[in-house]
């Protein structure tokens, strides 16, 4: 078992984590630029790693997983 943060970033997750750097709160987007879901995938790996974690529901899109940056997410971009 691998411990948070262990893995290491790849330029997807990277892009993804690096919009909540300018975001009130680090709220991470839903959408990518081109306004294209973000895939699940990213954000559990996210999460996962302690780079990301759930912010709030949503209660008219219950499967939408709205995420901010952790200060441990800050860390691994530098910031």
């Amino acid at each position: 078992m691998t411990k948070k943060g262990s893995h290491p970033l790849s330029d997807v997750q990277r892009q993804w984590l690096e919009r909540g750097l300018e975001q009130p709160g680090g709220k991470l987007p839903l959408f990518t630029e081109d306004g294209q879901s973000i895939k699940p995938a990213t954000v559990q790996s996210c999460v996962k790693n302690g780079w990301a974690e759930p912010w709030f529901s949503n209660p008219l899109k219950p499967d939408w997983l709205v995420c901010k940056l952790t200060d441990q997410g800050r860390k691994i971009l530098g910031n």
